[in-house]
């Protein structure tokens, strides 16, 4: 029998593309070089949008970014992040530094699904559709909240995950049901469209019958508008509510001399310079520090369809600064003043939504079709009304944590909560007052300007990187 041979193929082959020109993407966890912080070092093939999902996946995970340095010039991304978990430890657990690596892979690379983050709560690379998502917008009003968990009980719709966002007088929700009687998603349309229906009334009960500004969106497991991450689509909601006209602080450009001084009685400074010489328009953040702050801000500049060239974040005690040089996707910079004031408005909304004044109520309780809209209505009966909420259910357990005011614009009266907790004596109900726009008497701070390196050697400051 004549002998058949196949052609051979040396089995270094297949890296030899890899050897030469380096794989796509690399993601190193250093726990040596830095004594405090757990150094988080990616580099890969720049795309838009690259930066906001390393620091998604960052942020999901629980930990504090205490400092980062981005450059994406050249087609090419390098990032380096400096974090700690909750605690201010090193990242030790070995399974959370494999999942870190996995979720900022590209997808075809991933094969880890779950993990539990440095708090304890289990983090998905993918979003669960198991649940119809119903999302809705509106003029926010005291009691709002209260009105549409209250609408749901009453079209049989189990609440199985929530969370709520309000900000100058706007409101955006995101809730995930389920069928009462069949515990499973509600796909049928003439039903949807029922529910769609009465949440557009309460929405909309203060204003015009065609006034616009109340929407109610549904989508069901495989519908393509599902939405993705939670936060950043509560973000694209309120944006697009336009939440940024309203009573914020003032966003004129400030000296660095009176930024570095002037603490007490200012909570957000934004300013926007130009770059001439690089081509860059340059947005300069000093505000208070708290978790999810560079996510909320790079979720904006996303969202506004610029691109991030180059940035820096520094943590100073309570305080945080954020440089980014910045061009819009068609790779135009902001030239006009009324440009430069709308983008800075848009970025201190996107900094302030997640800040609440007020109490926090965290409820733990059996899971129950109704639990959500008898919790909410006691709290209207007390006279709070939701700032902010985030309902997640964990097997047979719910747990519900409310931001709450006092519908009055006064300060919380601890006498009425007390009651109010003693009333749902069965329930475990656990109170904390935050302020999460306390002022402190922090020391001042030096300025960090990354300019001065990017003008000096960009070449140089690039090598930083690596």
């Amino acid at each position: 029998m004549k002998k058949v041979c196949s052609p051979y193929f040396d089995p270094e082959f297949e890296t030899l593309i890899e050897r030469i020109h380096g794989p796509s993407c690399r993601v190193c966890i250093d726990n040596e070089r830095c004594e405090q912080c757990t150094v988080v070092k990616v580099d890969c093939d720049n795309k838009h949008g690259l930066l906001l999902d390393v620091v998604q996946v960052l942020t999901d995970m629980d930990l504090v970014i205490c400092k980062s340095y981005v450059c994406s010039d050249a087609g090419w991304f390098m990032d380096v992040f400096h974090v700690r978990d909750e605690s201010g430890n090193k990242i030790r657990d070995e399974r959370l530094i494999n999942y870190i690596k996995q979720a900022i892979s590209p997808k075809e690379l991933r094969n880890t699904t779950e993990v539990r983050s440095c708090s304890g709560k289990i983090a998905s690379s993918e979003t669960s559709s198991e649940h119809t998502a119903i999302e809705m917008t509106g003029t926010d009003r005291p009691g709002l909240f209260s009105e549409i968990s209250a609408v749901l009980t009453d079209l049989r719709c189990n609440v199985v995950e929530a969370h709520a966002w309000s900000h100058n007088a706007r409101l955006a929700c995101i809730v995930h049901v389920s069928d009462e009687s069949t515990a499973g998603p509600i796909d049928d349309p003439s039903r949807l469209a029922t529910i769609k229906d009465h949440l557009s009334t309460v929405l909309r009960a203060d204003t015009a019958p065609d006034d616009q500004i109340g929407r109610v969106k549904t989508a069901y497991p495989g519908d393509d508008s599902t939405v993705s991450h939670q936060e950043r689509r509560l973000h694209q909601l309120m944006l697009a509510g336009q939440d940024f006209h309203g009573p914020v602080q003032s966003v004129t450009p400030v000296s660095p001399e009176r930024a570095a001084c002037d603490d007490e009685g200012r909570k957000t400074i934004v300013s926007i310079d130009r770059c001439n010489e690089k081509g860059y328009s340059v947005v300069h953040i000093e505000c208070k520090d708290r978790p999810k702050l560079i996510f909320d801000t790079v979720c904006a500049l996303t969202d506004l369809q610029f691109v991030v060239f180059h940035a820096s974040t520094i943590r100073h005690d309570s305080f945080t600064t954020q440089e980014y040089y910045i061009r819009h996707v068609n790779g135009c910079t902001l030239e006009t003043e009324t440009e430069m004031q709308l983008v800075a408005k848009c970025l201190e909304a996107a900094i302030e939504r997640r800040v609440c004044e007020g109490v926090r109520l965290e409820l733990c309780a059996h899971d129950r079709v109704g639990l959500l809209s008898d919790v909410t209505r006691l709290l209207r009966e007390y006279g709070l009304t939701v700032a902010r909420a985030d309902i997640e259910t964990q097997g047979e357990e719910v747990i519900n944590v409310f931001y709450v005011r006092d519908i009055s614009g006064n300060a919380v009266d601890m006498e009425i909560v007390d009651s109010m907790k003693r009333e749902m004596e069965p329930l475990a109900l656990q109170v904390k007052s935050e302020s999460l726009l306390r002022r402190s008497n922090s020391p001042e701070r030096p300025r960090f300007s990354f300019g001065n390196m990017l003008r000096s050697q960009i070449e140089r400051f690039s090598q930083n990187f690596i």
